[in-house]
C-alpha cells in the first residue's frame, strides 16, 4: 500500500510545476513518483507538466525496454584501448533544453531492468550519461492492488522518490481536464450528478468486472459521442467502455439532453424567445451551463455572460420546474468557470463592459457575497 495520502490530479500538477520551479532556482533535485490506478491521469499530468514548462518531453516505457537501451550500446575505441558506451536517444541531453525524462509504468518493469533505473532516479546519471541540470525526472506506475501487472516496489526503489498517490475526484477532473479539454456536455453534466461513478475500478474489481470507469473511459466516451451518429451503435460503444448498466444510465441521461438542449437556438435568441429555450430538467440546465463555457470565445462571450446571469432568474420567470432547481448556484460555478476561460484567453474586458454581468454582481454584492 502506498502511505502517502491521497492527492488529486491538479494538485499534484500543482506540485511538479513547484517541483521544476524549485529545481529551476537550484532549491531542490529530486525525482517524483505518481501512483494511481490505470486511467487516473498519469500521463495527462506529465504531459501538461511539460507543455505548461516548455519542456521537451521524453516519454520511456519501461515495459518496453531492456537495461541496455538505458545505458546504450558498447564500442570499443582502439586509440585509447577502452570500451566506450554511445548515448541512447531516448535521453535527455541538451543542457540548454528544458526536458522531462517521464519513466512510465516503473512498477511493471521487469526486476532486471530497476536497478538500472536506480541511477536515473538518484544520481541522475547511467554509467558515463548523465543528466542535464534542465532534466525534470517523474515516474509513475500501478499497484498490484490496482489489478494491473505490477510488482512490488522495493525499498531501495521506493526510496530514491517523492510519491504522490493520485486519487480522482470529480471537482478537480471536471474544472482541470474535463472543461479546459472540452469533453461533451453530457459527460460533464453527468459526472457533476453522479462523482461517484468517475472511477469506479475498486468497486469492479470486488466484483470481478473486467470493464470499470475511470478519467481516462469517460474521456473516451466524450470522443464516442462526437464520432458515431448512429444512436444504436453509440449505445454498443459506449458500453463496452462504461460497462453495460452505467452506460445504460449515462445514455438515458445523454438523450436526454440531447433532446432538450438547443444551444445554437439559444445563443440566437433573446428576450422572451430565449426564456422558451431553456431545457426543463437540471441535467439540461447543467449540460447547457458547460455547453456554453465550451463555445465561449471572444465574438460570442458577451451573449453567453447575459444567459448565464439569466439562469439565475428562470425560477420567476419560468415557474415549475426551474422554481425547483438549484440555478442560483450553477449559474455562480458557470461564472466561475467563464471567468477563469476568459482570464486565460484575455477576454476579460466583455466582464467589465457587460451590464449583466455588473447586475450579478451588484446582487451578489448586496447579499454579502463578494
Amino acid at each position: 500500500m502506498i502511505n502517502a495520502p491521497p492527492v488529486p490530479a491538479g494538485q499534484a500538477l500543482a506540485m511538479l510545476k513547484a517541483g521544476w520551479q524549485a529545481q529551476t532556482d537550484g532549491r531542490l533535485t529530486a525525482s517524483w513518483m505518481l501512483h494511481g490506478r490505470p486511467g487516473i491521469g498519469k500521463t495527462e499530468i506529465v504531459q501538461s507538466l511539460a507543455q505548461t514548462i516548455g519542456a521537451r518531453l521524453f516519454d520511456l516505457r519501461l515495459t518496453t525496454i531492456e537495461p541496455q537501451d538505458l545505458r546504450g550500446l558498447p564500442f570499443f575505441d582502439m586509440d585509447t584501448r577502452r570500451t566506450v558506451w554511445f548515448r541512447p536517444e531516448d535521453l535527455p541531453d541538451d543542457p540548454a533544453q528544458p526536458s522531462v525524462l517521464f519513466l512510465d509504468e516503473l512498477t511493471a518493469a521487469a526486476p532486471a531492468l530497476q536497478p538500472t533505473v536506480y541511477g536515473l532516479l538518484q544520481e541522475r546519471r547511467i554509467g558515463p550519461h548523465h543528466l542535464p541540470d534542465s532534466c525534470f525526472v517523474v515516474a509513475a506506475g500501478n499497484t498490484i492492488e490496482d489489478g494491473a501487472v505490477a510488482y512490488e516496489m522495493g525499498t531501495a526503489l521506493a526510496d530514491r522518490l517523492i510519491h504522490l498517490n493520485l486519487t480522482a475526484q470529480a471537482d478537480d477532473w471536471l474544472s482541470g481536464y474535463a472543461v479546459p479539454q472540452g469533453l461533451d456536455p453530457a459527460v460533464i453534466a453527468f459526472i457533476r450528478t453522479r462523482p461517484d461513478l468517475l472511477d469506479t475500478v475498486e468497486e469492479g474489481l470486488r466484483r470481478g468486472d473486467v470493464i470499470a470507469c475511470t478519467p481516462r473511459s469517460w474521456a473516451r466516451v466524450s470522443a464516442l459521442m462526437g464520432a458515431l451518429g448512429d444512436r444504436s451503435l453509440r449505445r454498443i460503444a459506449v458500453a463496452g467502455v462504461l460497462g453495460e448498466a452505467v452506460a445504460a444510465e449515462f445514455l438515458l441521461i445523454a438523450e436526454e439532453i440531447a433532446a432538450t438542449v438547443q444551444l445554437d437556438a439559444l445563443l440566437e435568441a433573446t428576450g422572451r424567445a430565449r426564456l422558451a429555450l431553456y431545457p426543463a430538467s437540471m441535467h439540461g440546465m447543467t449540460a447547457l451551463a458547460y455547453a456554453l463555457i465550451n463555445r465561449a470565445d471572444a465574438d460570442r462571450l458577451p451573449v453567453i455572460i447575459e444567459i448565464m446571469a439569466e439562469l439565475r432568474g428562470l425560477g420567476p420567470a419560468r415557474g415549475a420546474p426551474f422554481d425547483a432547481m438549484p440555478l442560483a448556484e450553477l449559474g455562480t460555478h458557470g461564472f466561475e468557470m467563464l471567468i477563469r476561460k476568459a482570464l486565460d484567453n484575455g477576454w476579460q474586458e466583455a466582464f467589465l463592459t457587460s451590464p449583466a454581468y455588473a447586475a450579478y454582481a451588484e446582487e451578489r454584492g448586496a447579499a454579502g457575497l463578494e
